[in-house]
């Protein structure tokens, strides 16, 4: 059966048309707001590749256009599954710009449905994820850091032993602050974007989010825009994840 679905989105942004491409089309630019490790191969016929965990895919770039669009990946697997990306900018008065994004793609088999959710709600996260970088950090490169968790039996009670631990109540909204300690150290923040599988929250110096990944297991996607030791920050969050894991598991 499968499923086809193209999105849009539109975010009017105060960033130059520059400080958007640069957002979109370098791999500083996306290690700042997206998930993991990216590297652009720029033009049309170039590539932009991802890495984080044991995933790496690897999208051609079938439009590139600096400033004002660009556009990659579309090719399809053996069963048919295929996601792309389009994103144009237009330039408006007083430095600002509104950036058009189009997603599309295909989700084979008949399971589609749990799949397409989860897209969703990420798809949600990223880009709440790149309007508040460019509202906020625009010009600035984050250190990205994404660490994954164990598996969970509940989502739901970790989901809300997550709530909890990040100083948030059963029903968050944007706009909320978070208040949580990591390390020793309290961070406190606001929530730029919640669904039912994500939540973001703004510090003066990063961006962290948690979301649902694989298997219902927490994942940390984080951005730090100060000097981080990744390794030893990475030993850190795997602890609170598995930790908040087991909470939740045993509630």
């Amino acid at each position: 059966m499968g499923h086809r679905f193209e999105k849009h989105d539109e975010l009017a942004l105060d960033a130059t048309p520059e400080q958007v491409w640069d957002a979109i089309a370098t791999g500083p630019g996306i290690d700042s707001w997206f998930m993991g490790r990216n590297d652009v191969q720029p033009g049309e016929g170039g590539t932009v590749r991802t890495l984080f965990g044991g995933y790496a895919p690897e999208s051609p770039i079938t439009s590139w256009e600096p400033g004002k669009r660009l556009a990659y990946g579309g090719e399809q697997a053996e069963d048919g599954r295929f996601v792309a990306y389009e994103f144009l900018i237009e330039g408006r008065g007083g430095g600002s710009t509104v950036l058009r994004m189009v997603t599309s793609g295909f989700i084979p088999g008949d399971d589609w449905a749990d799949e397409f959710e989860a897209m969703s709600k990420g798809g949600a996260l990223f880009i709440s994820t790149l309007a508040t970088y460019l509202t906020h950090f625009a010009g600035r490169v984050a250190t990205p850091l994404t660490v994954f968790g164990p598996p969970v039996g509940d989502w739901e009670r970790t989901w809300s032993a997550a709530r909890a631990a990040l100083g948030l109540g059963e029903h968050v909204s944007e706009g909320d602050p978070a208040r949580f300690t990591v390390d020793g150290d309290v961070v406190e923040g606001v929530v730029y974007s919640v669904n039912s599988q994500t939540i973001g929250i703004r510090t003066p110096d990063a961006l962290y989010r948690l979301l649902q990944g694989f298997h219902g297991a927490l994942v940390a996607g984080h951005h730090f825009f100060s000097t981080v030791d990744t390794t030893h920050t990475e030993n850190v969050w795997q602890a609170w994840l598995a930790g908040l894991s087991q909470e939740g598991n045993d509630r």
